[in-house]
């Protein structure tokens, strides 16, 4: 049988006694006794072996305990109740409320939130069970208002607990970068990636990896996420991707420039990515390039440098016109991944462009060039400029 809470609030009224001095004892005031403060009785409630603890739908989880022993004298004191999905509590949460009597009405929606954030952090990228499970409780005691005569409770379990994940909205991030011992300050720089032009939750960029490199990624700064959190692998360069030993980066065992793409997508309640590594490549297109639209043309293919320090070269401009430019990722249009230079800086194009960057963008990321002129590109800064 499913138990559902259902518990009336009632006020409860309480107030501090005053602490008398503990350096005269004239057996007419209380003694404050801290020594004795050691731990405490959470009692187990009684219907709890036989009955499952339905959190979403009920209100109260109505728990009792003694008092601590602060020398016989029942001081108003501070309850804080700790649940954990683990018996030996070496991972738990605190819950947000607290209490100043011995009858403890903890608030299931509370112990709800709490339940579903421990197995999200054991459990990354995992779907919360729809089922029940043990939940283990202790509560944390002090004197009302100080820190004073802290105690713990003994640990009870709860042996049939269903939470359940209220899924927020999903959606797709806007944002991915990359940290590691290649990509610009080692393991300091965020470089980055850039969106995939009017495809949501893909991301690109371009990198050298000296041999045995290492990275992680993440969809914001400091944001360390490694090889378990990427769903599916994709090397197509003959890069050598796997886990490194012992600290879960992303590890590219063959030197050379690569280009990643993330790509994401909503499965259930989360967001799983595969990372495709392809071979480098980046062209120029358009006016510069004898108005030549063909996509991923090799007769205007930048060459690239011996290692990140160096820069892509175009070949010299046949025309007279705007820049056009872009790094190729396989299976997407060029037009998706074009980039123009603003202030001497990579601008990744974020907007239909039916005409040119001078009239659909501005004329700050319209780049004239002129017939002779070569673009220079230091991919591992974002940098460029066209002399």
């Amino acid at each position: 049988m499913k138990h559902i809470f259902k518990a009336m609030l009632m006020p409860v009224l309480a107030l501090p006694l005053m602490l008398a001095s503990c350096e005269t004892d004239n057996n007419s005031n209380p003694t404050l006794d801290l020594s004795q403060a050691t731990s405490f009785v959470l009692n187990v409630p009684g219907n709890a072996a036989n009955n499952t603890y339905d959190l979403l739908n009920g209100e109260r989880l109505n728990l009792t305990c003694s008092q601590p022993n602060y020398g016989g004298v029942p001081y108003v004191t501070d309850y804080h109740v700790q649940v954990s999905l683990k018996q030996d509590f070496s991972v738990f949460k605190e819950l947000y409320t607290s209490y100043q009597t011995a009858k403890l009405p903890v608030d299931a929606s509370e112990v709800n939130a709490a339940m579903v954030e421990l197995f999200q952090q054991e459990n990354p990228d995992t779907d919360y069970p729809n089922e029940p499970c043990p939940l283990y409780v202790r509560v944390r005691a002090h004197l009302y208002a100080m820190d004073l005569g802290e105690c713990m409770s003994n640990i009870i379990t709860l042996p049939s607990v269903l939470a359940t994940y209220k899924a927020p909205a999903v959606t797709l991030p806007t944002e991915l970068f990359v940290v590691g011992s290649d990509i610009q300050t080692a393991w300091s720089s965020w470089k980055p990636t850039a969106p995939v032009y009017g495809i949501d939750g893909q991301f690109y960029t371009m990198i050298y990896a000296n041999q045995n490199s290492q990275f992680k990624w993440g969809l914001f700064n400091n944001d360390w996420r490694g090889y378990d959190r990427i769903k599916a692998y994709d090397d197509q360069a003959g890069a050598g991707v796997h886990e490194a030993a012992n600290d879960g980066n992303i590890q590219i065992d063959n030197a050379g420039w690569y280009t990643l793409l993330f790509e994401s997508e909503i499965v259930g309640n989360s967001i799983q990515f595969t990372l495709h590594i392809y071979p480098a490549e980046a062209y120029i297109i358009g006016a510069v390039a004898g108005d030549s639209w063909d996509d991923a043309a090799a007769a205007w293919a930048l060459q690239a440098p011996s290692d990140k320090s160096g820069q892509w070269v175009s070949p010299a401009f046949t025309g007279n016109g705007e820049l056009r430019a872009y790094i190729k990722v396989p299976g997407i249009p060029w037009w998706r991944t074009e980039f123009t230079l603003s202030s001497g800086s990579l601008y990744w194009r974020t907007v239909d462009i039916p005409n040119n960057w001078k009239e659909n963008v501005g004329e700050a990321y319209s780049v004239g060039c002129s017939a002779g002129q070569k673009l220079y590109v230091d991919f591992d800064n974002n940098k460029g400029e066209v002399k």
